[in-house]
């Protein structure tokens, strides 16, 4: 999902410490099948944005995700954090994704069109914590 080149500037500040980035991992039968990264959004008091979230393919759709985000939700509450948002696409191909969120109780808050992209817009969710 992401392209390879990202990824060092991604976990840097997780590796050297410098920041409180999370990276966290769900595993089955010693396996990793999930991960997610989020970081506290800047200029805000306790508000976070998970930037990735990722199911193995073949185990998509049997609750994995919604554990995931259970999880994190739940560390960032008992850490006193506020607010958990999510970005995502708006194109047809990640309508599953946007379906994920608000199954998983996040709100559609913003939309900005053609973000990413012609045709491609930015898509907001967020929920209270």
């Amino acid at each position: 999902m992401f392209p390879s080149e990202m990824l060092d500037d991604m976990i840097a500040g997780y590796l050297d410490q410098s920041n409180q980035d999370i990276w966290f991992v769900g595993e089955l039968d010693g396996s990793v099948i999930t991960f997610g990264f989020c970081e506290p959004e800047r200029m805000t008091e306790g508000t976070w944005n998970l930037l990735a979230i990722g199911v193995d393919p073949a185990l998509q759709g049997q609750g994995h995700g919604g554990k995931l985000m259970s999880y994190l939700e739940q560390q960032l509450s008992n850490a006193s954090q506020r607010i958990l948002i999510v970005e995502t696409m708006g194109t047809p191909e990640l309508a599953k994704t946007r379906e994920f969120y608000r199954k998983n109780g996040y709100t559609e808050e913003a939309r900005i069109r053609e973000f990413y992209e012609a045709g491609a817009d930015k898509v907001v969710f967020w929920k209270h914590l």
